[in-house]
């Protein structure tokens, strides 16, 4: 080998290790670089996956939260029902009276809501054969003129009195209305323990 040759071959020797040395420095820089995005891509993973856990968690709260307000409605509702079915059987019972306690009632409610005494007594179709005795009764107990009205109100029970441009209702509809005003709370207390 002559000294061309021999330099060549050491220069080809050189650049051949400076290129091993390049390309590993590459290979090393490159794994790095690999393995820095990897483990980036690994954090995000996580940190997306715990993300979407604690959505997902929440959405799942919220759902369970819709879901308790809209069973608690379907409750309410449903004792609302009962509290309202318990004051129509009131009123179903109130009609239903026996004669001699229902006209014990009338004349107590015409005697009571009479102000003057002179008003005219409207009673309901169903009542109307036990006004006559109902007006009689109330003005013996109280010394009034009341006076019953041959026509009859729409109502299911019960009368309205009137007075020239004054009427006061009692009917029973309308009694037992103001009654479940003032004790609906105290009667779902009773129902629902």
């Amino acid at each position: 080998m002559n000294g061309l040759e021999r330099i060549t071959s050491r220069i080809e020797a050189e650049a051949q290790s400076e290129i091993d040395g390049i390309l590993d420095a590459g290979k090393a820089e490159t794994q790095r670089i690999v393995d820095g995005w990897r483990a980036r891509i690994d954090e995000e993973s996580r940190a997306l996956a715990a993300k979407n856990e604690k959505a997902a968690a929440e959405r799942e709260e919220r759902l369970k939260s819709a879901a308790e307000m809209d069973a608690r409605k379907t409750i309410l509702a449903a004792k609302q029902e009962m509290v309202d079915a318990a004051y129509d059987l009131a009123l179903d019972k109130l009609c239903a009276l026996p004669e001699g306690e229902k006209l014990e009632l009338l004349s107590s409610l015409l005697a009571r809501a009479s102000a003057s005494g002179e008003e005219e007594a409207v009673f309901s179709a169903a009542d109307a054969a036990l006004g006559a005795k109902a007006v009689e009764k109330a003005n013996a107990a109280s010394g009034g003129h009341l006076t019953l009205s041959r026509e009859t109100a729409p109502i299911r029970g019960g009368f309205i009195l009137r007075d020239r441009n004054v009427e006061v209702n009692c009917a029973f509809e309308t009694l037992v209305r103001l009654q479940k005003a003032e004790t609906a709370g105290d009667a779902a207390k009773i129902l629902f323990r």
